[in-house]
């Protein structure tokens, strides 16, 4: 992909922001005809249940519609496309944005802005979410000496300041023994910004959420450094709704979050095609897509505000705070379970399991899954390269799904691990006598 399709379009960016919302010049209480601005991110592709997919299968608008049909108002809704959650929490607090999806970090920022502005927002549902970090990544450029976090010391590391990639990258930092005030240089940058800095080499590192560490990988632009599921704290991205706006206009909210919710079905149960439906809408490559929100992928989606990504917020205000981006946040009143319990009453996903190997081949709509990487290996080899259009494996350590062709393997005896850095894989050969690190196209070789 080229740099041009990286960044989102400029007429995308521009966008008018006076359109009037649910509560501007047209949308006020006795109107016949209300507006309703959602802020999304599209190459965000965990906030796509929110944005890209459902704005694609049209469901916002059909449940406005059915809802039109009751009350004789007319909808409109108007999207809008950001490349991060900031400026999507600046339009809500100005009033020209009712609904937004974004990131567990940003989410605090919009909490602690908008209440600093008397414009309170409120955290409604969860659009995707890793419970072990799995979302985050830093990556390298290839061939790059860096083989550890230790390694950054001293180095320039791009990442969008307030991000839950920046929280993760300040984390795994203070961890490695390091100062991510001190010992690191952090460039401030927009995602698609930080790429070309990679790529470039003024930037050593690039510490980004979901998609791009996956994108610039599969590119074969970057070499992932540190896993973010190595914390083992959950990460996740969320739709926050203006609380002015949710009074006004209960019925739009509810459904809207009707409205997720379908999606959310669509892309469980059907995601291959969500997949290369948000491909196209996109414009990232559908393999790099159903990395994230396939079957198997590294993000779970379902719109429950479950206790352990509340609590995990919790845990996010101090690192907010010590950057001096927040002073403090009320998790516990900004967070509104309220709003889905009456608009999906009951509405629950069974558990994820244990991600799977998994094989897409080209041509199907469907992929297959494996028991384990060897069995990967062997259906790779038979199928042949040239028939592949990806294939997936899980970290061994932390379930992290990654392209099959870009992770480290192992060898240990008749057995094959993968694990998507070399860091990783290094540390399992330390703990394992007689294992040895080797290459994909060896493993493929090797596998029976």
């Amino acid at each position: 992909m080229s740099t041009r399709r990286l960044a989102l379009p400029l007429a995308l960016l521009l966008l008018p922001l006076a359109t009037a919302c649910g509560t501007g010049t047209d949308g006020g209480a006795g109107a016949k005809s209300v507006t309703v601005t959602v802020g999304y991110q599209s190459k965000t592709i965990n906030t796509v249940t929110a944005g890209t997919l459902l704005r694609s299968l049209g469901h916002f608008e059909e449940e406005l519609a059915a809802q039109g049909r009751k009350d004789g108002i007319t909808y409109r809704v108007n999207w809008q496309d950001y490349a991060t959650g900031a400026p999507i929490t600046a339009q809500m607090t100005a009033g020209k944005i009712d609904i937004g999806s974004m990131g567990d970090f940003p989410l605090l920022l919009n909490a602690a802005r908008g209440k600093q502005l008397k414009q309170s927002t409120r955290l409604v549902s969860v659009t995707g979410y890793n419970l072990r970090g799995g979302l985050n990544t830093v990556v390298t450029a290839p061939g790059s000496p860096l083989r550890s976090l230790t390694d950054l010391k001293g180095r320039k590391v791009s990442t969008s300041v307030g991000s839950a990639a920046d929280g993760t990258l300040v984390r795994a930092l203070q961890r490695a023994g390091l100062d991510p005030a001190k010992d690191v240089r952090k460039l401030n940058q927009q995602p698609s910004v930080g790429a070309s800095a990679l790529a470039a080499g003024s930037a050593d590192a690039l510490s980004q959420f979901v998609a791009w560490p996956g994108l610039l990988a599969f590119q074969g632009r970057a070499t992932a450094l540190y896993d973010g599921a190595e914390l083992d704290l959950p990460t996740f991205h969320g739709v926050t709704v203006r609380e002015e706006f949710a009074k006004e206009r209960p019925e739009v909210l509810d459904a809207f979050l009707r409205a997720q919710r379908r999606a959310t079905d669509e892309l469980r149960t059907r995601p291959v095609a969500s997949a290369e439906s948000v491909a196209k809408e996109t414009g990232l490559p559908a393999e790099v897509v159903y990395l994230y929100n396939g079957a198997q992928g590294i993000a779970t989606f379902d719109p429950a505000l479950r206790p352990e990504l509340v609590a995990a917020l919790k845990e996010d205000v101090p690192v907010l705070a010590a950057a001096g981006l927040v002073k403090e946040v009320d998790v516990d009143a900004f967070v509104d379970p309220a709003p889905l319990a009456r608009a999906v009453p009951g509405a629950a996903y069974p558990e994820a399991g244990a991600p799977k190997p998994e094989l897409w081949l080209k041509g199907q709509g469907s992929t297959r899954t494996f028991d384990g990487p060897g069995a990967l290996l062997k259906a790779v080899r038979e199928a042949g390269a040239g028939r592949v259009r990806a294939a997936y494996v899980p970290d061994a350590v932390t379930g992290t799904l990654w392209f099959a062709d870009r992770a480290v393997w192992v060898r240990d005896g008749g057995e094959w691990r993968a694990f998507v850095t070399r860091a990783g894989a290094e540390r399992y050969v330390a703990g394992h006598p007689g294992s040895r690190i080797t290459g994909y196209a060896e493993a493929v070789g090797a596998a029976s």
